[in-house]
């Protein structure tokens, strides 16, 4: 894999809420006819409001149906995806972090120069944390990474060098990569894409069962919907 493809991926590129609850009791007086005149009611408080709720709202759950495999072969090739977008799923989520981190900073910082001299200090941040394990990646995991920065962000690979840096470096970047057999301009398509879907379902079930953190996409679908479109699955002959 490229050292230098997946330093400007990470490099050009939600919140974890923390809460605290606390409890208070209070009894309050029933004035409507009730067969318990005195009730004990319980008040929750959650960091950051004011007001005292009485109910804890829980965070939605999504619900990923069975899925159905035309062969045992198609069973193995999704177990093999699985494998790989989980091990590549934390990088494009640090991807997603990095971007946002490095937008914030920049759009605070007004002379070229100084905006210049930080990008190349996050890029050498990069560089000597994450290269080595980045090395390790095969085609297949840089191509599923390129997707997954899509979903994350909601630009393309690509899009991102060539905004961040230049046009010709974004050519450069993907044209080195093609040697690969990997396009930096390759979108995550889960309506349209059968391993696109797949790889939102794994992530899907990989957030329900918490093996994977959870992270919001920045495209617009519906997992639930996409559910109901798909149906047995048969990967394509390559």
């Amino acid at each position: 894999m490229n050292r230098g493809i997946l330093t400007a991926i990470l490099v050009m590129t939600t919140s974890h809420m923390l809460w605290a609850q606390t409890r208070q009791k209070d009894t309050v007086e029933v004035a409507t006819d009730s067969v318990v005149n005195n009730s004990e009611m319980y008040y929750f408080f959650f960091d950051g409001d004011s007001i005292p709720k009485k109910a804890i709202e829980l965070a939605p759950v999504v619900l990923s149906q069975p899925l159905r495999f035309a062969s045992y072969k198609d069973r193995v090739l999704y177990s093999i995806l699985r494998r790989k977008t989980k091990k590549v799923y934390p990088y494009s989520k640090l991807a997603a972090e990095r971007l946002t981190e490095l937008n914030k900073r920049l759009s605070t910082i007004e002379r070229k120069s100084d905006r210049r001299r930080y990008t190349r200090i996050i890029q050498r941040y990069i560089e000597d944390e994450f290269t080595a394990e980045l090395k390790k990646l095969t085609r297949t995991e840089g191509q599923i990474l390129v997707k997954l920065i899509h979903r994350q962000t909601g630009v393309t690979t690509f899009n991102l060098v060539k905004e961040l840096k230049s046009g010709w470096r974004a050519f450069w970047y993907n044209t080195t990569a093609s040697m690969f057999d990997i396009s930096l301009k390759e979108e995550y398509l889960p309506e349209s894409v059968l391993e696109d879907y797949l790889i939102e379902d794994i992530l899907q079930r990989g957030f329900a069962d918490g093996s994977l953190e959870r992270q919001p996409s920045a495209l617009d679908f519906d997992y639930a919907a996409l559910n109901n479109k798909w149906g047995k699955i048969s990967f394509p002959d390559k």
